[in-house]
């Protein structure tokens, strides 16, 4: 089931609004299609990230994919918890498993983003 109540990627990433600040995660899917995962990389508080860039890396068992940032901002947050416990983004994707927190730039929003009908209608099969 995909929440309703986040916006997408096509890179399946997903952003959720709080507040003045976005969480940011990895979808359901893309856990489910890199498997078992044992490492996460994340962006350090304070850095600058640019929509569609790389900022991260998660590593399954079957390999390394890049996460890419979902919006223009400052990274607030990371999920410390991930260091010790990667497998949280395969267990939990949408909740304990959320990987940072981004304050977007002026003007950056996420309103450009798949919603979950699109997002869903984008997935294969």
């Amino acid at each position: 089931m995909i929440p309703q109540d986040l916006r997408f990627t096509s890179d399946h990433e997903w952003v959720r609004s709080e507040g003045d600040a976005m969480r940011v995660g990895i979808t359901d899917y893309a856990q489910d299609a890199l498997g078992d995962i044992v490492f996460v990389t994340l962006p350090e508080p304070g850095r600058s990230v640019q929509a569609g860039d790389t900022c991260g890396e998660v590593e399954s068992t079957k390999s390394v994919s890049d996460i890419y940032a979902p919006i223009t901002g400052t990274v607030l947050a990371r999920n410390e918890a991930l260091d010790t416990a990667p497998e949280l983004v395969n267990t939990d994707p949408y909740g304990e498993g959320w990987m940072f927190t981004v304050r977007p730039d002026d003007g950056a929003t996420a309103d450009e983003l798949l919603d979950a009908t699109a997002y869903e209608a984008s997935l294969p099969g």
